[in-house]
């Protein structure tokens, strides 16, 4: 996995296995096409989207991905989220599932209401 910081996200996807930069490409994608005007930022060594602030972080382990933050006390969300493991505003994505897109699409929505106040 990583061994050096990287200098943007695409440095950072570049230095996993193939199958994981599939992963952190499809979340890099949903989280440009639910929010087009949020920038691109290596934050805390972790890809981070920044609108108005840091709108979310995600990063590459051994056994998962981890999306931050999340809703977790959200009730639009506080369900769907408890099928996933993660604590506080986190979540893990396990590699041998498939990403729910639709619902980081919709927590990326979510934040980008929350960060721009609306």
């Amino acid at each position: 996995m990583q061994k050096t910081k990287p200098k943007d996200i695409d440095e950072y996807i570049s230095g996993f296995p193939k199958n994981i930069q599939d992963h952190l490409q499809e979340i890099r994608n949903t989280v440009k096409n639910a929010a087009p005007d949020a920038t691109e930022a290596i934050k805390y060594d972790m890809p981070t989207f920044m609108l108005s602030g840091n709108l979310v972080h995600f990063a590459a382990f051994k056994n998962h991905i981890g999306f931050y933050p999340v809703p977790r006390n959200s009730d639009e969300f506080k369900e769907e989220l408890s099928d996933f493991k993660g604590e506080k505003s986190t979540v893990q994505f396990s590699f041998d599932k498939p990403l729910p897109l639709d619902l980081i699409d919709r927590i990326v929505r979510y934040q980008v209401k929350k960060n721009l106040g609306k």
